[in-house]
C-alpha cells in the first residue's frame, strides 16, 4: 500500500511540480495519510538535479502544511468533541486515524500547552493530529499559525535537504530518519529540563522577594 502511494506521489510531483507538492503536503496536514517523508525528499532529489528550486520547494511545502493544518484546526473548532470522536470511530480507519491518536494529541496539548504545536510538527506520529485538539480547545489562531509555520518550515527544510543530499539514494531516508527521531527526542528532553529549571529558579527568586 505504502509503495503504491509512493509511486503516485512521485508521478504527481513529476507531472505537476510545485502544485503537486502543495496538494500533497496540504492533504497530509489535513489528516489524509500522505507521507511527507516521500513528498519532500523526492522533491529535494529533483532540486539536486536542477529540475526544481530548493527554496521554492521549502516555501510551498511549509505553506501547504499550514493550509492543511488550518483545515484540521477548523474541524476541531467547529465540531463538539463528542461529535468529533464519533466521526473518528466511524471514519477514522479510512484515513488511518484512531481515537488513541486523538487522545494522545489531546493529552500532549493539555500537558504542554500551546508550544506543543511547534514541537509536534517535528514528530512524525503526532504532527498532523495535534491540530484537532488545538481547534477543540480554541487555541489562539495567531499563535497556532506562528508555531505551525515555524515547525513546518524546519520539517520541510530537513526533509528537502535529505533528498537533496542523498540524490539518487533519496529512498534510503528511512535509516537516517530514525536517527533524526532519536535526536529530536533528545533535544526535546533537554528543552523540557531547561524550561523546568528556568521556571523553578524564577519562582524561587520571586518567593525570596
Amino acid at each position: 500500500m505504502l509503495e503504491l502511494i509512493g509511486q503516485y506521489i512521485i508521478q504527481l510531483i513529476q507531472s505537476t511540480g510545485y502544485a503537486g507538492i502543495f496538494v500533497l503536503m496540504a492533504l497530509e496536514s489535513a489528516l489524509i495519510p500522505i507521507p511527507s517523508e516521500i513528498t519532500m525528499p523526492f522533491s529535494g532529489f529533483l532540486a539536486s538535479r536542477g529540475e526544481l528550486s530548493f527554496v521554492l520547494i521549502v516555501i510551498v511545502g511549509t505553506l501547504a502544511n499550514l493550509a492543511g493544518s488550518l483545515v484540521a484546526y477548523a474541524i476541531g473548532y467547529l465540531l463538539e468533541e463528542t461529535i468529533l470522536l464519533g466521526l473518528i470511530r466511524k471514519y477514522g480507519k479510512f484515513i488511518l486515524l484512531s481515537e488513541h491518536d486523538y487522545h494522545r494529541a489531546e493529552k500532549w496539548f493539555r500537558k504542554y500547552g500551546d508550544k506543543i504545536i511547534f514541537v509536534s510538527r517535528l514528530l512524525p506520529a503526532i504532527r498532523t493530529v495535534i491540530s484537532l485538539p488545538a481547534g477543540v480547545f480554541r487555541m489562539d489562531i495567531k499563535k497556532f499559525v506562528i508555531y505551525t509555520t515555524i515547525g513546518c518550515l524546519i520539517w520541510s527544510i530537513f526533509l528537502t535537504y535529505v533528498g537533496f543530499a542523498l540524490g539518487e539514494n533519496w529512498t534510503s531516508i528511512e535509516q537516517y530518519f530514525r536517527k533524526f527521531e532519536f535526536l529530536i527526542v533528545g533535544v526535546l528532553i533537554l528543552a523540557v529540563a531547561l524550561y523546568i529549571e528556568k521556571h523553578l529558579n524564577l519562582r524561587s527568586k520571586l518567593m525570596k522577594k
